[in-house]
């Protein structure tokens, strides 16, 4: 099957199976909904909002009790990386921490109370960078800078936060500050603020366990939803909750020093039928003692079952490797972007793979700018990518009540409009 086989088993509701990919489409862009206001979220729903900045990487997630996650807020000079960089929108006026808190109060039922964070590794376009702030302020005696998650704390309160390296810091070796911007420090100085102020409960990620990111509002209601902590510094689980650490080895033999990126929380939730992954920038290899190179990323196939909905490792910055592609065979592919060297062509011609695994499939970049798709210019890939995305979305994944059906829908990442700029509907089976 080939891509203009495309969306086979996708459907817009109450209409006939859309049999050709250019048909899937269009009929995305003349959704009775694009051009209008999103809707927002309808309760017994799952939604993952990939938020659009241009700088960072975050994602908001609704539970279909009405629980909340942010995933991921992060800020660093993006703009700096000169022809590099890519579109900062709405606007470079404010910094990414208060665009996406705005998101976030646009889109919560719950307003400004959040129930989750989490941060899948300590990377500034993922946590925020101090040294690139949009001010310094104090609060109860501390002065600290407004980057990432720190500025959006100042519109938004965490109850709840999950994270590899709480509260020693030495998991699986001792964290330096990062001489980044040391958001290692500033995260903590944030979840002890958070404790103090809030009372928020800061948990370390349990690696394997499903429940331990749980329905906190009706969980009685929806007993077909689960989140599974799929992998964390520097370990991961098969799906019956075994652990296998990849670093023991390296670090029995004294190594002081790991990538970040290996570090790397990841997730897999499950609603009825639906299942969707998230792992944060796996990128990496790593050789053993006796020589052996460990790729986590193919370490992670081993343990990994096919899902509907992915989020790309890494930005789809050489990320992806074969192996994994053909675990996952997602649906849908959605990439977090803020540079030009994200989604490259290598990783996009493995997600097109159909010898990988069989079948249609979407590719969602939160931006694939005029630049790329002219560099590109003739890449089968291109055709498989939702022209909705072209100059920036923020992606919207919502999973119906079960996980029968679920969409995909892009919204106008330019200004605050929340205006539909296409959608794509789809079934489980």
């Amino acid at each position: 099957m080939d891509r203009r086989d495309f969306i086979k088993t996708s459907a817009l509701a109450g209409t006939a199976f859309l049999l050709d990919w250019r048909q899937a489409f269009a009929a995305g862009m003349s959704d009775k909904g694009v051009g209008r206001t999103w809707k927002g979220w309808k309760k017994g729903h799952f939604q993952v909002h990939f938020i659009y900045t241009g700088v960072a990487e975050s994602m908001f997630l609704i539970f279909p009790d009405s629980t909340t996650m942010l995933l991921d807020c992060g800020d660093h000079n993006a703009v700096g990386r000169g022809e590099l960089a890519v579109p900062v929108l709405p606007s470079p006026d404010r910094h990414s921490g208060e665009w996406i808190a705005r998101y976030v109060e646009r889109v919560n039922p719950n307003g400004s109370d959040v129930d989750y964070m989490m941060l899948s590794h300590y990377h500034c376009d993922h946590a925020g960078d101090p040294s690139f702030n949009a001010g310094m302020v104090t609060r109860d005696g501390e002065t600290f800078a407004l980057s990432g998650f720190t500025q959006a704390a100042e519109r938004l309160t965490f109850r709840r936060a999950v994270d590899r390296a709480w509260p020693d810091y030495n998991d699986p070796i001792p964290m330096p500050d990062e001489t980044e911007g040391g958001c290692v420090g500033q995260i903590h100085s944030l979840f002890k603020r958070m404790e103090r102020n809030w009372g928020t409960k800061v948990e370390h990620f349990r690696v394997g366990e499903t429940g331990q990111i749980a329905l906190l509002r009706d969980p009685k209601r929806y007993p077909n939803f689960s989140v599974f902590n799929l992998c964390g510094s520097g370990r991961i689980a098969a799906p019956d909750g075994t652990v296998t650490d990849l670093y023991a080895k390296l670090i029995a033999s004294g190594e002081q020093e790991l990538n970040e990126n290996g570090m790397s929380q990841g997730i897999v939730i499950s609603y009825g039928d639906f299942r969707f992954y998230t792992a944060g920038d796996f990128c990496d290899n790593f050789t053993l003692p006796d020589g052996t190179v460990v790729d986590i990323e193919e370490e992670l196939a081993k343990v990994c079952r096919p899902v509907h909905v992915a989020k790309v490792n890494h930005h789809g910055h050489y990320s992806m490797p074969a192996p994994l592609v053909s675990a996952l065979q997602a649906r849908v592919w959605v990439t977090c972007v803020w540079d030009q060297l994200h989604d490259v062509a290598p990783v996009m011609e493995r997600l097109a793979d159909r010898s990988l695994y069989p079948g249609p499939r979407v590719l969602c970049p939160c931006i694939f700018p005029a630049e790329r798709r002219a560099q590109d210019a003739g890449s089968p890939w291109l055709d498989d990518i939702e022209p909705a995305c072209f100059e920036g979305a923020h992606v919207v994944l919502d999973v119906d009540p079960g996980g029968k059906r679920y969409s995909i829908t892009c919204l106008d990442a330019r200004n605050e409009s929340m205006t539909v700029r296409s959608v794509l509907r789809f079934k489980t089976t």
